[in-house]
């Protein structure tokens, strides 16, 4: 079995469908499956890497709308594609979309059903007469929650080729750090900790959270972790507001000290406003360690990872009130909150291991080469 595996971007370039493609190509590696990478190049001009696995960049001319616009996938595609049985593509990836379908390729295509595309309008009316042919000729596609599948319009015509396959993380990247837990606690100390982490863009809705700290006793804080094109906006919003003492952008956090963030939280709050977050890894990390959650209904698979008074609370989006309520109900009651914690753990140990996601992604692999 041969595997190529498609994407946007590839590490070094890092966001959440390139880890979640790493992460794949890594361990289907490591369990003996070829599995090799094509993607758009970061940089620019084509680059071809060869370590264990074979990574192709392909150059781009324009980036527009989010989205590589590129000539040369054509013929870079071209020359491969007849190496693989199966070929894996992460969506949304207009260009790479629209590629594959000019290929005369008789193995099985796997569609990575990351989200919808949702802002860039635009682009979608002009990509949809594609993506809807795509969808006819796809073999399979992989949806990350059960709650995204039946929000998502595009793919109500094909939930008989759906596979929800969760999406998964190794934990033991987040390694604990002794020292650092001493000097948050010493930071912090006497203050309960709402943690929140993400890149400062409008989906996330960080506004309601800074919002929601008005109505929070001077006891709690809020740590917003993550850089973005909205940081000074958001900082101007908590000057405005007075809340330099209940919250702080505390920006970009380096991978020895994120668990100890996550340890030191009372609870994680991830307030998004659109279904452009449509799963959240990091709601992953936060249960791996044990941390309460509260989400929005937002009709994405958020509401899924985190089960409503279970493993947190679920609230309505873009209500700072209902935000700050559900804190104050959560850090206000031990014994729920302990609930909440031990629940959290548990789901993710149940439903959320990287490994999990592997194999389910496998078992599609073989059960779709048996149907050849």
């Amino acid at each position: 079995m041969k595997v190529l595996h498609v994407g946007k971007y590839y590490p070094p370039f890092y966001g959440g469908i390139e880890k979640v493609n790493y992460d794949l190509v890594e361990t289907l590696n490591e369990k003996g499956i070829q599995t090799d990478v094509f993607c758009f190049n970061h940089k620019k001009g084509s680059q071809t890497t060869q370590r264990k696995y074979k990574i192709q960049r392909t150059g781009v001319w324009i980036t527009k709308f989010s989205t590589p616009i590129s000539f040369s996938i054509f013929k870079d595609l071209h020359e491969i594609y007849q190496h693989y049985d199966i070929i894996h593509l992460h969506m949304p990836n207009p260009t790479a979309a629209i590629a594959l379908q000019f290929l005369p390729f008789k193995g099985k295509i796997i569609l990575h059903w990351h989200l919808d595309i949702v802002k860039q309008k635009l682009i979608k009316t002009a990509y949809k007469p594609f993506q809807t042919h795509l969808l006819k000729k796809a073999d399979a596609v992989i949806v990350t929650s059960p709650d995204y599948l039946e929000s998502s319009k595009d793919l109500q015509s094909y939930k008989d080729k759906c596979h929800v396959i969760p999406l998964g993380i190794d934990e033991t990247y987040l390694k604990e750090n002794i020292d650092f837990r001493s000097k948050l606690a010493e930071k912090y100390k006497s203050k309960k900790v709402v943690f929140s982490l993400g890149r400062l863009i409008y989906y996330k809705g960080f506004e309601y959270l800074i919002e929601a700290a008005k109505h929070l006793d001077e006891n709690t804080i809020v740590l917003i972790g993550g850089i973005g094109a909205l940081k000074d906006k958001l900082q101007k919003q908590i000057i405005d507001n007075h809340l330099q003492k209940k919250v702080k952008l505390i920006g970009k956090i380096p991978s020895s000290e994120l668990a100890e963030y996550y340890k030191r939280a009372d609870v994680f709050c991830l307030p998004s406003i659109e279904r452009s977050e449509a799963f959240g890894i990091v709601l992953l990390e936060a249960m791996a360690l044990g941390c309460p959650l509260i989400t929005t209904s937002i009709g994405s698979g958020t509401s899924w990872v985190n089960q409503h008074q279970e493993t947190g609370l679920v609230v309505t989006p873009k209500n700072s009130i209902v935000i700050a309520d559900a804190i104050k109900i959560i850090l206000s009651d031990k014994k729920s909150k302990v609930r909440y914690s031990e629940n959290a753990q548990r789901r993710f140990n149940n439903h959320f291991k990287l490994e999990q996601m592997t194999d389910k992604t496998l078992h599609l692999y073989r059960n779709l080469l048996k149907e050849k």
